[in-house]
């Protein structure tokens, strides 16, 4: 059985043992001397301290990477006895079982098994990120890092990465690549300068901005620029995208910033990602990625809990009218400059942007939802799709009598022609009681949805995998390699089968381990009594009741996390009325009045604000210290049955006799709490109570098991234990 967060200190300590027994005996030794408390990293790092878990994940990382690569040959020569005693060290990694070690069948793992795969939950505070690091930088060879954000990304890159590199004084080359819409392109930037034509003032300075930011920067990463925000629209002028990059035809192709970032990460020994490039790379070979896989030899995931969805997105299909529109527009501007007087092209162009505003337009939602199935057959969404196509194709003709004229025109031709593709594709007539689909990204004809997401100015058409398993299998298969996926909250009490049947991952070393922090001493968890069922009208307003005293007891200090934006809406305007009521001091900070990196700045500058939000301050949000002393969470995040990807596989697992809430929505509900719990407590000093408003935790036979997947809180109901409580930790 895996190792769970309940283990005790001397079971885990066996864990230790154990481990070290299934790893080459220098490789243990090393490991000990790095994190022992008088060893590298202590003489790099001030307040270091040796933490067990850490030690724990550092040798599960080992032994998986030496499992994949059948353990390479010491640094100094190797005796024949040597060689002995690594060929037994190798063979006893991928026998032992430190921790769970089986496929979904039940048939254990045998040595001849393409990949060595380790999935580990870390709790906060158990340093995971150096845990993964030390062993791939010394043992790993070629290793490609994907997390989940680009500021994550810049944040190993920059910072945490150098900084190990130079305790451990290892030669290891490091790369960052990103997603091509990071990087200025030259052929867009030259484009738009000459053409003289921009929407604003504001633009044209921004514009003069990354000019002279061309000429002087090596790696041309947006990011560098801070003078001009990177959501600024003018970055989509001058940027490329998968669509509209001419690639070896263009003629900056040799001093493209995104093909010196592809040579720099192939030239190196560790390479930073992200999700999205990664999955986006593998599913369209599109910044080099697909070249680095082949050579890796070990690939971490960190933040795992986010691949499922992100997978999801990138193993299917999508259209959005966003697209069209930049279509019309490069068509335009390359056919004005090329082939003016050869067709109408103002006149296609426009056609086009009309008929993709007209779609927009028959939904009246600001947004929506709804798979393709719900359209009844005389909806005007069926006509304004016809009239859409047609002015593609209208535009896909012209394009084509004048391709020959230039490459750019070419490119646009393809690209409209892919469009075309995915339409009719999106449209294609199939049967009603499975909607399967066939995508391009999928041809082995899995089961997908087709649905609609209306947004304020644009439309999507997608065609979604029902499971990304198998898929996500087939792109493991092939050289041996160490697949390590890490995260705060991939299990439900230890038991990783959830994560591991969406992800496809048919192995299963599984180890978790408890955060060092001490739960019953730095937190309490509070659910507050009488609060109505979630569905009732009167909750919200019995949410913010229930809230008020305790928010007074805290002095703010405060998360108020809401699973919609309809509810940080409400819970907001009513705050604002008991702040003026009550003659609050403490600041209101709400999700959308400014970027979420500005309301974080904000909240710790205050130190007594409260902050209601929405998804996007569910995770990757790290406040530590007195400013957040309270974490008010609305309700369980089960995910909104309505959702059309949800409902297909709700639909689908019930057709095949499971329950789809127990093997689902609850572990699914359970890991989204875990991360918005992780919240409150980010360093070993940090106190505070947690209050979840939902009744159903005590309520429903299946809230159990959601508090017992958390971390071990003391409990209370009692409103006086929670003020007391949160008087001492503001006393100190």
């Amino acid at each position: 059985m895996p190792a769970t967060a309940s283990d005790t200190s001397a079971s885990n300590q066996t864990s230790v043992s154990t481990m070290s027994e299934t790893l080459q005996e220098s490789w243990a030794l090393e490991l000990e001397q790095i994190f022992s408390a008088e060893g590298l990293l202590a003489h790099q790092f001030d307040g270091y301290r040796l933490r067990t878990a850490q030690l724990m994940m550092a040798r599960a990382v080992a032994a998986t990477i030496q499992a994949a690569t059948q353990v390479e040959a010491p640094d100094r020569e190797a005796t024949p006895k040597d060689e002995q005693k690594i060929q037994q060290d190798a063979d006893h990694a991928l026998n032992a079982v430190p921790f769970a070690l089986s496929s979904p069948s039940g048939e254990p793992e045998g040595a001849d098994n393409a990949d060595s795969t380790l999935l580990v939950e870390a709790g906060t505070g158990t340093g995971k990120t150096f845990a993964y690091l030390v062993p791939a930088m010394r043992w790993g060879g070629k290793v490609i890092l994907s997390t989940a954000t680009r500021h994550l990304q810049d944040q190993l890159f920059l910072r945490d990465i150098p900084a190990l590199r130079a305790a451990l004084t290892l030669p290891v080359s490091v790369a960052m690549l990103k997603g091509r819409a990071n990087y200025l392109c030259h052929y867009y930037l030259q484009r738009t300068e000459q053409s003289g034509r921009l929407p604003s003032r504001q633009d044209a300075a921004q514009l003069q901005k990354i000019i002279r930011f061309a000429r002087v920067t090596q790696s041309g990463d947006k990011s560098e620029l801070a003078s001009v925000p990177e959501n600024a629209p003018i970055w989509n002028l001058v940027t490329s995208t998968r669509e509209n990059c001419l690639g070896q035809e263009c003629e900056h192709y040799k001093n493209c910033f995104v093909m010196r970032a592809r040579r720099a990460a192939q030239q190196a020994d560790l390479v930073v990602v992200n999700h999205h490039l990664f999955f986006a790379d593998i599913m369209l070979r599109d910044t080099g990625l697909a070249e680095l896989l082949p050579a890796a030899n070990t690939l971490i995931f960190d933040e795992a809990h986010q691949l499922p969805d992100t997978a999801t997105v990138f193993f299917g299909t999508t259209l959005s009218t966003s697209q069209l529109f930049e279509l019309a527009r490069d068509a335009l501007a390359e056919g004005l400059q090329h082939a003016r007087d050869a067709v109408a092209w103002v006149d296609l162009s426009a056609a086009l942007e009309k008929a993709a505003r007209d779609l927009r337009l028959v939904f009246a939602q600001q947004t929506t939802r709804l798979p393709l199935a719900q359209l009844p057959a005389d909806h005007p969404f069926y006509s304004a799709i016809e009239a859409l196509l047609a002015a593609l194709v209208a535009l896909i003709d012209a394009l084509q009598t004048q391709a020959e004229r230039d490459e750019s025109l070419k490119h646009c031709w393809q690209r409209a022609e892919q469009l075309q593709q995915t339409l009719v594709l999106f449209l294609a007539a199939q049967a009603p009681a499975k909607d399967v689909a066939t995508s391009p990204n999928n041809a082995e004809h899995e089961p997908t949805v087709r649905w609609v997401e209306v947004f304020t100015h644009t439309v999507q058409l997608h065609i979604t995998p029902l499971s990304i398993a198998s898929i996500f299998a087939k792109q493991r298969a092939g050289n041996p390699r160490a697949w390590i996926f890490t995260s705060a909250t991939l299990s439900v009490r230890g038991d990783f089968t959830h994560y591991a049947a969406q992800m496809g991952l048919d192995v299963r070393r599984s180890l978790t381990l408890a955060s060092p922090f001490d739960y019953e001493q730095q937190a309490l968890l509070y659910v507050p009594p009488g609060l109505p069922a979630p569905a009732s009208m009167e909750f919200t307003q019995a949410v913010v009741n229930a809230a008020c005293p305790v928010l007074e007891a805290a002095q703010g200090r405060a998360f108020v996390l809401c699973t919609t934006l309809r509810a940080v809406e409400k819970i907001a305007t009513l705050l604002r009325i008991v702040s003026e009521e009550r003659n609050w001091s403490f600041p209101l900070l709400v999700q959308g009045e400014s970027s979420r990196t500005e309301l974080l700045e904000r909240f710790r500058k205050h130190g007594n604000a409260i902050l209601i939000g929405s998804q996007s301050f569910w995770e990757g949000v790290d406040v530590r210290g007195d400013a957040l002393s309270l974490v008010i969470i609305d309700k369980l995040p089960f995910a909104p049955p309505d959702d059309p990807v949800l409902a297909a596989r709700l639909a689908a697992l019930t057709q095949q006799g499971i329950n789809p809430f127990i093997s689902y929505q609850l572990p699914h509900a359970i890991l989204t709490l875990k991360q918005g719990v992780g919240r409150l407590l980010r360093a070993e000093t940090d106190r505070g109570v947690l209050m979840i408003c939902d009744p159903r935790l005590v309520d429903k036979p299946y809230g159990r098991r959601i508090w017992q997947s958390l971390p071990p809180f003391k409990r209370t109901r009692d409103v006086e234990v929670v003020q007391a409580f949160l008087s001492t930790s503001s006393t100190g």
